[in-house]
């Protein structure tokens, strides 16, 4: 039997995922696996968020509240904004795809740069959108080109701050130079799955322009929340755009103790100061390390780094993949001469470095 896909389907690149820690374990007979791939939490999930969760097991019979009440309550009291503007989504990537139902029709332009986060390209391809791919300058958004690459038939630009794999930000001034006579009717999707790990001074908060542009701006618990096994993210926007979201939508797309994990989170203050410390300390010994051995890394304001390795690192990733440390290959991204090293517990930063100086020194 043979099927016919859409055509761009056909166009369309998985995404592929960091290995599991027990993938790892099984096809190399590793019994001490450290995973460092995937920009997790490694402090695991909050305690209110487990205990939260637990409370609701018992009720996993019953389908989830569908529209999330709780949750949408917990983030509007905690922004100061109207239920009717938040979204929930199957982690904050969902949004993406839903998004692109919403807004897009099909040879519609949608704009996004390169290297960055890889489901924007892929799903704006599988929705049959026409991508323009920008180029990144040393790294960072070049705000001032996607400006200049939009024309009548752009719907969306997708721009991520802090930017996944870089690491880098769109500063405040950048951002507010690209809004301003940016056409009304252009959606810009501004992902700041990271926006907890950026404390630097000049980094805007999207929700500061949601009433100046057609904005939505996406988080996510995965990261600095530690529930990236539950999925659950959220998109903000003024209400209009979120209605047409909310037709689009999967029915029961968050599931109950996605749910209840992330109102207990939110409501643990010291368990996200606790994986903030740990990623600015984490970082500093990395790059203190990094530079005692002439490597190279992009300066990072998120909980990973990017570390040139040259034409190698291909074969660093593997061979600490066989060390049981997890890293990311940055291959996918044309990133060839890179990996993406995720800042661990104190013993597992020590680890990657001590089984990287075995290899490059």
């Amino acid at each position: 039997m043979s099927v016919i896909p859409r055509k761009a389907v056909l166009k369309a690149k998985p995404y592929q995922p960091g290995k599991p820690i027990e993938e790892v374990k099984r096809e190399l007979g590793l019994k001490d696996v450290i995973k460092m791939a995937s920009n997790e939490n490694p402090l695991g999930p909050s305690p209110k968020a487990v205990e939260a969760i637990k409370k609701q097991a018992g009720n996993i019979n019953r389908y989830p509240e569908g529209g999330c009440f709780y949750l949408r309550q917990a983030i509007a009291r905690k922004f100061k904004i109207k239920p009717e503007q938040v979204i929930f989504g199957n982690g904050s990537d969902e949004l993406i795809g839903i998004a692109l139902r919403a807004f897009v029709e099909e040879g519609d332009e949608v704009i996004v740069a390169n290297p960055t986060f890889l489901m924007y390209e892929v799903a704006s391809i599988v929705h049959g959108a026409s991508v323009k791919v920008v180029p990144m300058r040393y790294f960072k958004y070049d705000l001032k080109a996607m400006k200049e690459a939009v024309t009548k038939n752009t719907k969306i630009v997708f721009v991520a701050n802090p930017d996944n794999p870089n690491g880098t930000y769109v500063s405040r001034h950048e951002l507010e130079d690209f809004l301003k006579g940016l056409p009304r009717e252009i959606i810009v999707f501004l992902d700041e799955a990271y926006f907890e790990f950026a404390e630097e001074q000049d980094y805007p908060n999207g929700l500061d322009y949601l009433g100046k542009n057609n904005i939505i701006v996406t988080r996510t618990f995965s990261k600095a929340y530690g529930l990236a096994g539950l999925r659950v993210g959220y998109g903000i926007s003024n209400p209009e755009i979120i209605k047409y979201m909310e037709a689009v939508r999967e029915p029961f797309n968050v599931n109950s103790l996605a749910q209840a994990g992330a109102v207990g989170a939110l409501r643990d203050k010291d368990f996200l100061s606790k994986a903030k410390k740990i990623v600015r300390e984490g970082k500093k010994f990395i790059y203190y390390e990094l530079k005692m051995m002439g490597v190279r890394y992009v300066p990072s304001v998120t909980n990973f780094i990017l570390i040139e390795l040259g034409s190698k690192s291909g074969e660093v990733a593997e061979r600490l993949l066989k060390k049981g440390v997890i890293v990311r290959n940055m291959k996918a991204w044309g990133l060839e001469n890179f990996i993406r090293v995720t800042i661990g517990k104190e013993s597992e930063n020590k680890r990657f470095i001590k089984e990287l100086k075995k290899i490059v020194l």
